[in-house]
């Protein structure tokens, strides 16, 4: 995996927040209001005892005013929280998006390669670590900017006393950066576990049926177990660390408390301090208390930020390996297109994994090909570079005359439409999984490309027909209804060049014909790549390439291959019998 610059983790972070300066000022400002709010209480207190009490002046107008005060205070304490939040849930919101637009830009080797749990782990809790930080940052700068206050009111009050009340705050300095060095990799090891957690729970949810077929819910169970008794360890190891700390972070400040009120009383009692100036003086250290406890609270956000950051960076880091190239070129619009060309090809998947070696095909526009040859041969990986899933290690691949990887890539993509395997589809009305990278389609296109699909029947027999939702992945439908929707799929796209990749495998081969029938219609008239094991789908093209070692063996009719060719013959009879089939065509 390659990632990108430095790898300063929170500089995606700090360009957010700059984009966010305005709100997060407007945050900071109230917060600054609710400090000279909270600042002046002690003071109005001291007068309204040493001038309302003492001097038997007027108390109530005194206490008027320290209610008024308290009023304020309340109105920006509000403003001050619905500030910070949604301040934060706006940076939650843009990272989130962008990590997404990210992971989607990523190339197919690393998603192959990453843990789907692990992606979805980045994008919801660590991401709340994240808003958790930020949601801190106005509420902590009015917190530290009240500590200033405070502290700079208590030296003018009284210098002496002032020292005795803050002698603490050394030492709770020292114990919060202990604090912050030892929390940090035991909270990285916490959401390092919460994704292997999730990473179990994403696999036995998406392949329940798996699961099941083979009666291994305890086997999940006990994954789950260990995974779950993995974060109990962890989470208790930093609790433990908490345990520690934390007591003596919020101890420490009381201490000051306890030393004012000693020596403060013995002032009042020798005359040196009125009882208005010590109530003040405690009012203030006591409004030290809190900000001072909530600083392990912050260290602790900062720190679970600081590894969220970490992670989601691990991502956003990563350079993806398909790009638009720098100066893009564009398809040809006239003559006849789909030609698709493989110049002396050479592929391998990592290093001592060759796949292609000198692989030449030509495919003629409007004609079609089929694919053909032992598992691993290279098959799939002819289309996935025509996609440019992945790009060549040498050579070319090209469509109408252009280089690929001269194209953008999202052009060269609506030129080519792909019907996989294993057909994926979502959780939405049947129209809309039809029109999927065409959500305006209209009506009459999806029915159209049903129709050419042999699917529109099956549809209207649905209880709403096209707006029937389809059950998560489609698994409501038969694998022939399915593969039928993934070909209508394809036909709204009116791609210049259509691949099919092993379209019929999933299919019981008493309904192969369908799925064949509808095939031949769509293949008319348009470039068609057919990569399939079944001898009755690879007749319908019009040649058959025989892949072995990496290149192309063999070039001719289906008919012509069996008839000549002794490794064609033998691909097939490999190929019938893993299908289980008896396919008397596949061996002549």
């Amino acid at each position: 995996m390659e990632h990108s610059g430095s790898g300063d983790k929170w500089r995606l972070l700090l360009a957010q927040l700059r984009e966010q300066r305005r709100g997060l000022a407007a945050g900071v400002a109230v917060g600054l209001a609710w400090t000279l709010g909270k600042i002046a209480i002690p003071q109005l207190t001291r007068l309204a005892i040493d001038q309302g009490i003492v001097e038997d002046g007027a108390v109530w107008a005194w206490a008027g005013l320290i209610a008024l005060a308290g009023v304020v205070i309340g109105v920006f304490a509000g403003a001050r929280r619905y500030l910070a939040f949604s301040q934060s849930r706006l940076t939650e919101m843009v990272v989130r998006e962008r990590l997404f637009s990210h992971v989607l830009s990523l190339h197919i080797g690393y998603h192959d390669r990453s843990q789907t749990g692990q992606l979805m782990s980045r994008a919801s809790s660590d991401l709340n670590q994240l808003q958790a930080f930020v949601v801190m940052i106005p509420l902590t700068i009015s917190n530290v900017a009240l500590i200033g206050g405070v502290v700079v009111v208590l030296f003018v009050m009284d210098p002496l006393l002032a020292l005795v009340a803050l002698a603490p705050l050394p030492f709770v300095n020292i114990t919060a950066r202990r604090f912050s060095q030892t929390i940090h990799p035991a909270v990285m090891a916490v959401q390092a576990e919460q994704a292997q957690l999730a990473t179990v729970v994403e696999e036995t949810v998406g392949g329940i049926r798996v699961v099941k077929g083979f009666g291994a819910e305890p086997v999940q169970a006990a994954k789950l177990r260990a995974e779950a008794d993995d974060i109990q360890r962890v989470s208790m190891d930093a609790a433990r660390v908490r345990a520690r700390y934390l007591p003596a972070i919020d101890l420490l400040p009381s201490l000051g408390l306890i030393a004012v009120l000693g020596v403060g009383g013995h002032r009042v009692l020798n005359g040196e301090m009125s009882v208005g100036e010590l109530v003040a003086f405690n009012t203030y250290v006591a409004l030290l208390v809190w900000p001072l406890r909530t600083i392990g609270m912050t260290i602790a956000f900062a720190q679970r930020a600081a590894v969220a950051m970490e992670r989601v960076h691990e991502v956003l880091g990563t350079v993806p390996e398909i790009v638009d190239p720098p100066h893009p070129r564009s398809l040809p619009t006239d003559g006849r297109l789909g030609a698709v060309r493989f110049e002396h090809v050479r592929f391998g998947y990592g290093a001592g994994i060759g796949v292609l070696d000198d692989f030449d095909l030509d495919v003629p526009p409007g004609s079609s090909v089929a694919l053909v040859g032992a598992t691993g041969s290279g098959k799939s990986t002819v289309a996935r570079l025509l996609l440019r899933f992945y790009d060549v290690d040498a050579g070319a691949v090209t469509l109408d005359g252009v280089d690929v990887r001269d194209l953008p890539v999202t052009e060269l993509r609506r030129a080519v439409g792909v019907v996989f395997e294993d057909t994926l589809l979502f959780l939405d009305t049947v129209a809309a999984n039809i029109a999927f990278a065409y959500p305006d389609a209209d009506a009459a296109v999806i029915e159209r490309a049903a129709r050419l699909a042999g699917a529109h029947e099956f549809i209207e027999a649905m209880p709403d027909g096209y707006d029937t939702v389809i059950g998560e992945r489609g698994f409501s439908l038969s694998g022939g209804q399915r593969q039928r929707i993934a070909i209508a799929r394809a036909i709204v796209a009116d791609p210049r060049v259509l691949v099919l990749d092993d379209a019929t495998s999933a299919v019981d081969p008493s309904k192969e014909h369908e799925i064949r029938a509808a095939m031949e219609t769509v293949m008319q008239g348009r470039t068609t790549i057919v990569i399939a094991h079944r001898a009755g789908t690879i007749a319908i093209a019009d040649q058959v390439a025989l892949l072995d070692e990496g290149r192309v063996a063999a070039v001719g009719t289906h008919h012509e291959l069996l008839a000549s060719n002794e490794r064609y013959r033998e691909v097939l009879a490999a190929m019938s019998v893993a299908e289980g089939t008896g396919d008397r065509e596949a061996v002549g």
